[in-house]
């Protein structure tokens, strides 16, 4: 299973026909085949990495909540305790499956007595065969056919269950809620979860502290903390003052990143930059583009304010720009802007290409009030 496309109206503050396409648009190019994009069916092809940038409250984390809604939805085929209202929320999901092209619509209500689970309303869904020679009519009402008689569930259970029938994780979404004490039984959860070994830890830790050898938990309270020449055993709240939070979440993340690669399933953060150095970022990006790697077609979807970022981007089409005027809306770089592909993307967003940079004379404004 794959996502393709979501569309969502009445989505929080975003403007209507709210769209996140992840199918590559632009030209494929040998290279783009290699280190860019996936191909999930003959000559149908996904991104490897996507971004959504912009100012602040632009809309990013909005964009990137959707995406994360999608994947609940076909995954755990419900919505539960979500930062946003539900009520008449409609959506239209889209995604292959088993060569066919699945179109999932609903319209969400909130219901006292669900508590923070969404109620789903006005279920469809519609499948059509999907054929190289159609690639570009995916999207069309043309050849979908619905899909009838399927059976009850419980309102707050999406009848994609009768597609997919399984629940696993498709995707995960951080955004490191977790805090303190938390993170480091979310770290060893998400180790037993995704069978990852203690040597995977190791590494890891490496990577953001060289001096830590690898940490261990004694029990649900107590840790070992493993240097080179000694080890500490450690209560959880003592364990906080050993390792920085940065470090910690960090470690989290690139948890979440190896069983990501390793299980096949996409990675959603927001505000990447919050994490880690910009170079671990990078190495991230690069990890998700090299299939040596990323053997299982695992997707790393994020949203940034490192303009910086994009340039390992060879692409366009999987670049969004999130913007708020009114209404949220999201412009994708590609459709939108087409710039010259030998342009540095991050010297148009200095620029100021795509509208997105502060605004200078707010800044000067601040400044000439200090300076009273």
């Amino acid at each position: 299973m794959k996502l393709l496309r979501v569309r969502a109206s009445n989505y929080k503050n975003c403007c209507d026909n709210f769209t996140i396409d992840l199918v590559a648009k632009s030209k494929k190019t040998s290279e783009d085949k290699e280190y860019e994009l996936q191909e999930i069916a003959d000559d149908l092809y996904v991104f490897n990495t996507s971004a959504f940038v912009g100012k602040n409250a632009s809309g990013k984390t909005s964009a990137i909540e959707l995406m994360e809604c999608s994947y609940s939805i076909l995954s755990e085929f419900r919505l539960e305790d979500k930062h946003y209202n539900y009520e008449n929320v409609k959506l239209e999901i889209i995604f292959y499956h088993e060569d066919y092209i699945y179109k999932y619509t609903t319209i969400l209500k909130a219901d006292s007595n669900l508590g923070n689970k969404a109620n789903f309303t006005e279920q469809h869904i519609y499948k059509k065969k999907y054929y190289k020679s159609k690639l570009k009519e995916i999207y069309f009402e043309e050849g979908f056919e619905e899909i009838l008689n399927l059976g009850e569930l419980p309102e707050d259970t999406s009848i994609v269950f009768f597609i997919l029938k399984k629940k696993v994780t498709r995707a995960i979404y951080f955004n490191c809620d977790g805090e303190g004490t938390d993170t480091y039984h979310l770290m060893f959860r998400a180790m037993k979860t995704y069978k990852l070994s203690k040597n995977i830890l190791s590494k890891v830790i490496k990577i953001f502290d060289d001096k830590i050898k690898s940490l261990e938990m004694v029990d649900e309270k107590h840790f070992k903390l493993i240097y080179q020449n000694d080890v500490k055993e450690l209560s959880d709240s003592e364990l906080i003052y050993m390792l920085s939070s940065g470090t910690t979440k960090g470690v989290l993340l690139y948890i979440f990143v190896v069983a990501a690669l390793e299980n096949g399933f996409d990675l959603l953060i927001d505000e990447v930059e919050n994490h880690f150095h910009k170079t671990l970022v990078e190495n991230m990006i690069s990890l998700f583009k090299d299939k040596t790697v990323n053997k299982k077609s695992a997707t790393l979807i994020f949203t940034t304010h490192y303009c910086e970022v994009l340039d390992l981007f060879n692409r366009q089409d999987n670049i969004w720009i999130a913007k708020s005027d009114h209404k949220i809306h999201l412009d994708n770089m590609y459709e939108t802007y087409n710039i010259r592909p030998e342009l540095l993307k991050s010297r148009q967003f200095y620029n100021n290409a795509f509208d997105t940079s502060v605004n200078y004379e707010d800044l000067m404004a601040l400044k000439k009030e200090l300076m009273r």
